[in-house]
């Protein structure tokens, strides 16, 4: 998914940028980037942290702790080198982006034919920054630009791109990924994440709104483009990829997660021994889901978490099932003819869930598992931010697909809760996964625990529509 950073300060921005930085690890496991400026250059550096921390890479990096000046970006990436540094025909920029642009391979062709270079070409692919400040330059300013670049992709990206004049900050035109403004004394930060500055002593002062563009400069912040009417948040942000100290337009992940575990015991109504939560995006659910039921928690599931990332976010499948088999460990005493309910953020491929945790669970002698994931069953690669990208990723077109032989072009039955269609899938998930019972979330449930209206909220990868 990608986190962003931007700092503007009255001293030298580089410490408060590299703790803010890495306060979005949990966000990518490709790149780690930072620029800073001290008003006549701009340097930056990159490093790999697909094995490595961030903050190792960084802090023994002599050119890194050589840096220094008031204005600087970072950027923890799920897929791209970044930050860039370009020259643009309104001047030389370092650019960091979170996003995904769908169509990448279409426009980068097309600006081929039109006579333009790319030089950041790994593996075959553009690199999708430079892309889209390929897209920005054709711009008459630079505000134009980054509405031409809206204009012409598909997908999402928001932008923070620093210059002489200060930092632009862009969020993307629905608002799917989110950037907040925050100050301390006459500094300002602009961060994906809230968490990324709390401990750094600053105070969140404005969520952009989708599509807003604003210049921070001299611990000023001037808008230049007013936020358009339309958001649509990425819901995922609640359910899994957001860290549960931070807010999105004002409601805490956290306290999102708690809540939604009530909802999902209020309509549940087995009997088990205890609850447990998938450490650690899935602990939370299972708290509320005890508050609400009564039912004891209980941590039978121990996350080993030095050394290994979030086992979703790594892009290669034997990656993350590296991860997901030596990250649990189970403490076996506690599970052995137990009854429990597992309360799991989703299940998005179905691998890691299916091969380790539960067979781990069920060596270690449990009785009953109940599966209980914190949203509606995943249906449809997401389009706008970089996760699944195959049907075949999704473990529910997998099960529909082995049900009818190939994949089917309308699911709209299976999206029903009360149909027919809905059913035999559910039991087809609980015989593969081999689990004592399986229940999703209700949709109307997800949405109503995040507090804002349906309309303001992306939930394509669970309905395949979009609310724009």
């Amino acid at each position: 998914m990608s986190g962003i950073v931007g700092i503007v300060s009255k001293k030298d921005c580089k410490e408060d940028l590299f703790y803010a930085t890495d306060y979005h690890s949990h966000l990518g496991t490709s790149y780690g980037g930072i620029a800073i400026s001290d008003g006549n250059k701009t340097l930056k550096k990159i490093h790999t942290i697909e094995k490595a921390q961030f903050k190792s890479r960084f802090s023994e990096d002599i050119d890194f702790i050589n840096m220094q000046g008031n204005t600087g970006i970072g950027v923890i990436s799920d897929r791209d080198t970044q930050p860039l540094i370009m020259r643009l025909k309104f001047g030389e920029y370092a650019i960091c982006g979170a996003g995904y642009i769908n169509n990448q391979n279409e426009l980068a062709n097309r600006l081929i034919d039109e006579g333009v270079v790319f030089s950041e070409m790994p593996n075959g692919k553009v690199n999708q920054i430079e892309l889209a400040v390929k897209l920005i330059n054709k711009g008459k300013t630079l505000e134009d630009g980054i509405e031409h670049m809206h204009d012409q992709i598909e997908g999402s990206l928001s932008l923070l791109l620093l210059g002489k004049e200060g930092i632009y900050a862009a969020r993307d035109r629905y608002g799917r990924t989110p950037l907040i403004l925050s100050e301390r004394d006459g500094d300002i930060i602009i961060a994906s994440e809230t968490c990324s500055y709390k401990n750094l002593g600053f105070k969140t002062k404005k969520y952009l709104g989708p599509g807003e563009i604003t210049l921070i400069i001299d611990g000023k912040v001037k808008q230049i483009k007013k936020p358009n009417n339309k958001l649509q948040l990425c819901t995922f942000l609640y359910v899994y990829a957001g860290f549960p100290a931070s807010e999105y337009e004002g409601k805490n992940v956290e306290e999102f997660r708690e809540y939604s575990g009530t909802l999902i015991a209020k309509r549940d109504n087995v009997n088990v021994d205890f609850v447990c939560g998938v450490a650690d995006s899935g602990t939370a659910y299972a708290h509320g889901y005890s508050y609400e039921s009564g039912i004891p928690v209980k941590i039978p599931l121990l996350k080993y978490t030095p050394g290994w990332a979030r086992s979703y976010v790594p892009p290669s499948q034997e990656t993350r099932d590296l991860v997901a088999l030596m990250k649990q460990i189970t403490a076996d005493t506690l599970i052995k003819e137990q009854k429990m309910v597992i309360t799991e953020d989703s299940i998005v491929r179905g691998t890691q869930l299916k091969n380790y945790l539960l067979v781990k669970l069920w060596d270690a002698g449990a009785k009953e598992i109940h599966v209980r994931p914190a949203c509606p069953a995943l249906m449809f690669p997401c389009k706008f931010l970089y996760s699944t990208r195959q049907l075949d990723e999704l473990f529910a077109r997998r099960i529909i697909k082995r049900m009818h032989g190939e994949h089917i072009k309308n699911v709209e039955t299976y999206l029903d809760p009360d149909s027919k269609e809905y059913n035999t899938m559910l039991k087809n998930m609980e015989k593969d996964l081999n689990v004592t019972s399986l229940r999703y979330q209700m949709l109307e449930d997800m949405i109503s625990a995040t507090g804002l209206p349906e309309e303001s909220l992306c939930t394509y990868c669970w309905t395949g529509k979009e609310n724009i």
